[in-house]
């Protein structure tokens, strides 16, 4: 049974405890209920965020410790409740029909080893909101991130008044764990954050799946774009974390007329442009030829600091902490085409508008995952939003605009573009249930 508070040292008492916990939640509390749980989670997470995020930074060693804090606060506090699950009612004298958003039930979700305590904790709250419970698989390299995430999360609802294991997971999740919990018939979803592989094998399973593939996201510097304005947003946010959120911008398309001034505006803003040996030296260390052409990233220098990438790569640093460092290379080179989540960017010259959304587009290989383009030219937003056709397009602001960072939206721990849900919030997990009265039932004008 369990050891603590939702980790459990069996998969399969994992599974039971969350699918039982998920009947009682449904059977006596209230969606205000829920909301209190959810409150109580947020609470509990902010007044240890900084010490666990230490700890999970030490485990993993993935990102910025002071960014990966302040990522990890805005999404806790971010989370959303049960007000987004309004009812639609349909009337007329024939009746009144009401659709509901219902929980699917127990749910299954594989984090990843880059977020893996702030992904528990939110996607807790989003499957809270919705009437589910979850069992996660986590990352095995993050599992005792993800184990304090759920002890803490469990502890917060009991506290709160509410039932156990509403999230549960195994101490040492493998890839037999994650076959128990996409063959149980006790797990009706499975929603998936990580790599294309990781994605083949869950679309495997044949439950219902809300997957987060990966991306390459590009974005284009056009003539007419406000550069000063581009440099400031993306020296900040790409670096972010080292590159790390799938979301942020991995390459740049220049056009000719702003070129320099891109790349002047940028180094300005502490970046650093690599000379021609210097680019080869560091994407032979960090990326990793493959037989389909498109190279991975040395998994070994993801997440990591641009000076750690490049004295692994025999470069000597120029400033003791360098955030992100440039390269100039035309538009088939494996940093351009390979999803690096690294704080090496490359920059590629174009003559023409039409070749840098071909490159763009090229670069993106379909993920369908984010992109985003500096103009003040409204045609060539719209003729480069209609030719990437990804979940996320940006204009005039960084790729995380769209998640509330400069611009408007919400966060999520899961943007699930290989299965088309977009930014997920809790209606993506919940199924539509229409509830109708006959005969008039209902209509009271």
């Amino acid at each position: 049974m369990s050891d603590e508070l939702g980790v459990f040292a069996q998969v399969e008492d994992a599974i039971d405890a969350a699918y039982e916990a998920q009947k009682i939640l449904i059977r006596d509390y209230t969606t205000e209920d829920r909301d209190r749980f959810i409150k109580a989670i947020q609470s509990a997470f902010l007044e240890i965020v900084e010490e666990e995020t230490r700890a999970e930074f030490e485990e993993t060693g993935y990102g910025r410790l002071d960014q990966k804090i302040v990522k990890n606060i805005g999404t806790i506090s971010e989370a959303e409740t049960t007000e987004s699950l309004n009812a639609t009612v349909m009337a007329s004298g024939k009746g009144v029909t009401v659709e509901f958003y219902a929980p699917y039930g127990l749910c299954g979700a594989l984090t990843p080893v880059t977020n893996g305590l702030v992904t528990v904790a939110s996607n807790t709250m989003t499957m809270l909101a919705a009437g589910n419970s979850i069992i996660f698989n986590c990352h095995p390299a993050a599992k005792l991130a993800g184990a304090k995430a759920v002890k803490l999360v469990n502890r917060s609802v009991i506290e709160a008044g509410g039932p156990a294991n509403i999230a549960t997971m195994a101490a040492e999740p493998t890839k037999a764990s994650l076959d128990a919990i996409l063959e149980s018939p006790k797990v009706a979803l499975i929603i998936g954050t990580g790599s294309e592989e990781m994605v083949k094998i869950i679309m495997k399973s044949s439950k219902k799946v809300i997957a987060a593939g990966p991306g390459n996201p590009p974005t284009i510097i056009d003539e007419t774009a406000d550069v000063a304005k581009a440099a400031h947003w993306l020296s900040f946010a790409v670096p972010f974390e080292n590159n790390m959120l799938c979301v942020t911008e991995k390459e740049f398309f220049v056009l000719e007329k702003v070129y320099d001034e891109f790349v002047a505006a940028m180094v300005e803003k502490g970046a650093r442009v690599l000379t021609a040996e210097e680019a080869e030296k560091v994407t032979a260390t960090a990326l990793i030829p493959t037989e389909s052409g498109i190279p991975v990233a040395n998994k070994k220098y993801v997440g990591k600091d641009a000076n750690v990438i490049l004295e692994a790569a025999g470069v000597t640093p120029n400033k003791d902490d360098l955030m992100l460092a440039l390269i100039e290379v035309d538009a088939e080179h494996p940093f351009v085409i390979a999803e690096q989540m690294m704080p090496i960017i490359p920059v590629v010259k174009c003559q023409t508008f039409a070749e840098a959304v071909d490159g763009a587009v090229a670069a993106e290989r379909g993920c369908r995952h984010s992109a985003a383009i500096w103009t003040n030219d409204w045609h060539h937003a719209l003729e480069f939003g209609k030719r990437i056709n990804t979940s996320i397009f940006v204009q005039n602001g960084a790729t995380v605009a769209a998640t509330g960072l400069g611009g408007t939206g919400n966060g999520s721990a899961t943007i699930a573009t290989y299965t088309g849900e977009g930014v997920t919030t809790a209606k993506t997990f919940t199924r539509i249930r229409r509830f109708a009265m006959g005969d008039g039932g209902g209509w009271i004008l």
